[in-house]
């Protein structure tokens, strides 16, 4: 596939399932093919899953956490995959490739990536109206920076200590959870 051409949401799928390896993501109606993850990335993105699969548990909430792999249509030219995301509602049929109502996403940084990450993905995410909360986790130091939706706009907090309380949809999970494991 020319990767430099503009590319259909139903040509990227088709043509994103036939590929043996690799991850991919649409940005602009352009294929791009997402860096390896060092293993810090993937023991991060793993644990921000876990951590919000448990808080949804404890909670009882009709949501689902997915990790990598499922889809969020960011507008009519972009499908991003997010490193987690937690879909709102009732389960999304087994067999479908998007998070129909998608209300938190989150990508954790790498270095190919993270200027991306922080910007274009930040406009990107909230251009989706059931996105109330976008978290960048950093793979460098003990920070995410929560970006959520509110009246007023966008408002952005860094948190390197504590919770991360994502309300509405009423979850909570703590820093520690997710960095854990990593000697951060």
């Amino acid at each position: 596939m020319d990767m430099t051409a503009y590319v259909s949401r139903e040509d990227y799928r088709s043509w994103a399932q036939t590929q043996p390896r690799g991850r991919f993501e649409r940005i602009d109606g352009r294929v791009v093919r997402m860096p390896a993850e060092q293993l810090v990335h993937v023991r991060l993105k793993y644990a921000v899953w876990r951590a919000l699969d448990d808080a949804i548990l404890a909670t009882g909430l009709a949501a689902q956490a997915f990790g990598d792999g499922v889809t969020v249509e960011a507008g009519p030219h972009s499908d991003y995959e997010p490193d987690a995301v937690v879909n709102l509602g009732p389960e999304p049929p087994l067999g479908g490739l998007t998070a129909p109502n998608p209300v938190i996403v989150v990508e954790v940084l790498s270095p190919g990536t993270q200027a991306y990450d922080q910007a274009g993905k930040l406009a990107g995410y909230f251009r989706v109206a059931s996105i109330l909360h976008y978290l960048v986790v950093s793979n460098a130091r003990r920070e995410v920076v929560h970006h959520r939706r509110e009246a007023a706009g966008i408002v952005s907090t860094s948190v390197t200590s504590g919770d991360i309380v994502l309300d509405p949809p009423g979850i909570t999970f703590s820093l520690d959870q997710i960095y854990l494991r990593t000697g951060l």
